[in-house]
Order: structure tokens, then sequence, then C-alpha cells
């Protein structure tokens, strides 16, 4: 089986029914400014499960223990940034406010290491 790329259309799969819940479920309960908080963390979630998709697409090779670090970068990132986001609206909390830039930050740092495993292929 290939982990990453289950993994990332797994998450596909979450983000495009996160996105339709937004837009069929959340848009009359909800103010306009927690709505467009939800569908960013969407947007995030569905750009960073294509993400784990490209890393699963990674040839075997030297490259393959920075393309899981970045798999697990960008996985970290959607937990910490988008689930932080979608706790926000959802429980009208504040409580995980802090997480949200710590789950940017695994984004860059996911891309980064993704652009090294590139530069590292054989």
């Amino acid at each position: 089986m290939n982990k990453w790329l289950f993994v990332g259309a797994v998450n596909g799969f979450l983000a495009v029914a996160a996105g339709a819940f937004a837009a069929h479920g959340l848009e009359t309960r909800v103010d306009a400014r927690a709505l467009q908080i939800f569908d960013t963390g969407a947007h995030y979630h569905l750009t960073h499960a294509l993400a784990l998709v490209a890393v699963g697409l990674v040839p075997k090779g030297s490259a393959t223990g920075s393309a899981n670090l970045a798999a697990w970068l960008f996985t970290a990132g959607i937990v910490l940034f988008s689930g932080s986001l979608y706790f926000l609206v959802l429980a009208g909390s504040n409580a995980l406010v802090l997480v949200t830039p710590l789950g940017g930050l695994c984004f860059l740092a996911g891309w980064l290491t993704l652009a090294y495993a590139a530069l590292k292929s054989s």
C-alpha cells in the first residue's frame, strides 16, 4: 500500500466534505467571518491533501526519508492549522487559536522539506 497516497486521498475527501458542509450546513448558522475562517481551513486542508498525494508519487530512492518527513509535516499542518480553524468555528472557542500558526509553520517546513527531497532525488 502507498501510505501517503492513501492519506492524501482520505484528506482530499475530508477537505471536500468540509467545504460542502461549510457551503450547505454552516451558511445560515454562522456569520460571514466565521464562514470565511472555516473556508480557509478547508482550502488549506485540500491544498495539503494534494501535497500528500504528490509525496505518495515520489519514487523510492535517496529522497524517501525527506519526502516522508514532508508528508508528516503536511499532516501535522492539516491537523493543527485546519483543525484549529474548524474548531474555532464549530465550538465558538479560541482555545486552540495559538496552534494555528504552528500548523502554518508545519506547512512551510513541509514545502521546504519536499523541495529538499526533490533536489536530493536521483
